[in-house]
């Protein structure tokens, strides 16, 4: 069964308009959710608000928004004003410009979508597109209003499909230099850049997210299991403490220990099935967002 489409419309390129339909590439519905329920009942719990002066609680009707321009002093927007502010959708994801693949700046990347034809006769233009900037090793720009806002969206062949990236705007992107000023100039050289050098060629494989796993979302489903069968909670060990080690020896021993037969050598890629020229994914993954250092 196909999954259902987050969005439909159009993408053009100059008078080139071909229709197509959004995917979820990226999804946390699978992951363990908790519901809030009151212990001594077992009932489950609403949220209710309430005034912050008089305590008093507030019907929905008497809920707006108001942002904050000084202490408790607010300018209140009413429903109907907010609704006048979102841009009106043309169902159009409108190219504006095309980008080579390593201008790309990762921290700019937000959420996955997948791109396809919405229906059978616009697979020509759609693969037209595709390989066109496949062929030129580039990436389109392109601007859509999705979800109430106007988003800028990186568009990328992926496989037979595209894979449509939501862009963060520059305002919501924080300079690198805020995390990396005080990091301290240092030369790394001979023996200690030559054995971090081995470690790395002994420990090298293939990009598998199929080997990924969620320890957090293990253990909270051993806890569910345990409690519904009424078993003892599963034990869980204590990190063991740091030891401060010389990290040239460290180094050493860690070279020595990945050149052992069956040890934690390199990595053999696991084979694959693949349809395309990109691998497969499973739907329901959590992104993983990608972010340059500099």
């Amino acid at each position: 069964m196909a999954p259902r489409a987050n969005w439909r419309g159009y993408l053009g390129i100059a008078a080139l308009t071909c229709p197509v339909a959004l995917y979820t590439a990226a999804s946390t519905s699978q992951c363990i959710a908790f519901q809030t329920v009151n212990r001594e009942t077992g009932h489950r719990v609403k949220r209710q608000y309430v005034d912050s002066e008089t305590e008093e609680p507030v019907e929905a009707e008497n809920q707006v928004k108001g942002y904050e321009v000084g202490k408790d002093e607010y300018v209140v927007l009413e429903p109907d004003e907010i609704a006048a502010a979102v841009p009106e959708s043309d169902k159009v994801l409108a190219v504006e410009t095309f980008v080579r693949d390593d201008d790309i700046d990762d921290a700019y990347l937000d959420r996955p979508y997948y791109l396809a034809p919405a229906n059978p006769a616009a697979a020509e233009v759609f693969a037209l597109f595709r390989e066109g900037v496949k062929q030129a090793r580039v990436a389109a720009i392109a601007r859509a209003v999705l979800f109430r806002r106007v988003r800028k969206l990186l568009v990328r062949p992926y496989g037979k499909g595209l894979v449509a990236t939501t862009l963060a705007f520059d305002y919501e992107v924080r300079s690198a230099s805020e995390a990396f000023d005080e990091i301290p100039a240092i030369e790394i050289a001979g023996e200690m850049l030559d054995l971090a050098k081995h470690i790395i060629a002994t420990k090298t494989g293939t990009f598998d997210p199929s080997a990924f796993s969620d320890r957090y979302e293990a253990a909270l489903a051993e806890v569910v299991r345990a409690k519904l069968e009424g078993k003892p909670l599963p034990e869980t060990k204590a990190p063991a403490a740091a030891k401060v080690i010389d990290l040239m020896e460290a180094l050493r021993k860690s070279a020595a220990a990945a050149e052992k037969p069956g040890g934690s050598g390199k990595t053999a890629p696991r084979k694959r099935k693949q349809t395309s020229d990109a691998p497969k994914r499973k739907p329901a993954a959590k992104p993983a967002t990608r972010r340059k250092a500099g």
